[in-house]
């Protein structure tokens, strides 16, 4: 696989979504934050502050989402229907690039739509004089980035053998099963039922574990109680490497494809 290759062609990807006018969700998300830091005091006064903490990562967390499943469940989709594909696998372009390269630019958007909300979300936390832990916030989002991202690897892999409409059902029940899946565990122990253990035990070992890279709680509500950087970098690294793995199925499924 070429890198400079693939890095322009993740480039192209980047340019063709920011296009679709999806930076307008930028402001779509100040809306509602604005919404938020006026109505929030009125209906919680006490505890307004974590209120307001917890909405703003909750709402940049869907929105972020949905960017990603349903951009990334198109993204393969949108080339075969419009025949492009053909133009593209006729030149001296691999399909492990194409596959790769589409990933890497829905995930750079999706680093731009984070940042951006990000600075916003601090804005009003720094207009309000509200108590926060902008390392815990900065942390939080980096996190929320590599779990959009694996999230972009489920949306692109399942979107390169089935429709969009499919593929998009199947990446929220992938987000939903992985948000549970040691509760999942937890309750095949209970049920002690060999049956139900070893289906909970199968399901926790092939869905992703999106419950490590979410730190919206610890970063709200624990304020410096973060995970050691230890388990910051194993969860990390796990995030990483099942979002690889994922692209590694993609591309091996496109490979068999014929147009």
């Amino acid at each position: 696989m070429n890198i400079g290759r693939t890095l322009v062609l993740a480039k192209n990807v980047f340019q063709e979504v920011i296009r679709d006018r999806i930076l307008y969700i930028i402001g779509f998300y100040a809306l509602i934050i604005a919404v938020a830091f006026r109505a929030i005091p009125e209906f919680a006064a006490v505890s307004a502050d974590k209120i307001f903490l917890d909405v703003g990562l909750a709402v940049m967390n869907i929105i972020g989402l949905i960017v990603a499943v349903f951009v990334g469940t198109g993204l393969v989709n949108k080339e075969i229907e419009k025949r492009t594909i053909l133009v593209l696998i006729a030149k001296p372009i691999s399909r492990s690039e194409f596959i790769t390269s589409k990933y890497l630019g829905l995930s750079a958007v999706l680093g731009v739509l984070l940042a951006a909300m990000t600075l916003i979300y601090l804005g009003f936390l720094q207009f309000a004089k509200m108590s926060y832990s902008p390392t815990s916030i900065l942390i939080a989002v980096g996190f929320l980035f590599l779990q959009l991202s694996l999230i972009t690897a489920v949306a692109i892999t399942l979107g390169v053998f089935t429709s969009s409409l499919i593929a998009t059902a199947l990446t929220f029940a992938v987000y939903l099963m992985g948000n549970i899946t040691q509760d999942l565990v937890q309750l095949g122990r209970l049920s002690r039922n060999p049956g139900i253990e070893k289906l909970t035990q199968g399901l926790y070992l092939i869905l992703p574990d999106l419950s490590r890279l979410d730190l919206k709680n610890d970063a709200v509500y624990g304020l410096q109680a973060l995970p050691t950087p230890t388990i910051l970098m194993n969860n990390a690294g796990y995030g990483l490497l099942y979002s690889f793995l994922l692209l590694a199925i993609a591309v091996i499924l496109f490979l068999r494809r014929e147009f």
